[in-house]
C-alpha cells in the first residue's frame, strides 16, 4: 500500500527527554519537517531507534491519506 504523504524530519532528542516520553510524561512527539510543516506522532513509535544517546537522525514519517502514523524509517 502506498504512504499517502511522506515526511523527512530530523531529531535530536536527548535520552533524558526521551525517559519523560517513555514514561508516559509526554505522549505526542512534534517537529518540523524538512519543508517546514508541523508533524505530530505519537512518541512510543520511536522505540525502535532510542540508543543511549536518545533518539537522533534523520527519520521518514509515512502516513495514510487521512494522516494517520503508518510507519517510521530511519532515512
Amino acid at each position: 500500500m502506498p504512504h499517502a504523504h511522506t515526511y523527512t524530519v530530523v531529531l535530536n532528542i536527548s535520552a533524558q527527554a526521551y525517559q519523560r516520553l517513555y514514561r508516559g510524561e509526554v505522549r505526542t512527539v512534534v517537529a518540523h519537517d524538512t519543508e517546514g510543516r508541523r508533524v505530530q506522532f505519537p512518541a512510543l513509535s520511536l522505540r525502535p531507534f532510542v540508543t543511549a544517546e536518545g533518539v537522533r537522525g534523520r527519520f521518514l514519517i509515512h502516513t495514510d491519506a487521512n494522516h494517520r502514523l503508518v510507519d517510521i524509517q530511519r532515512g
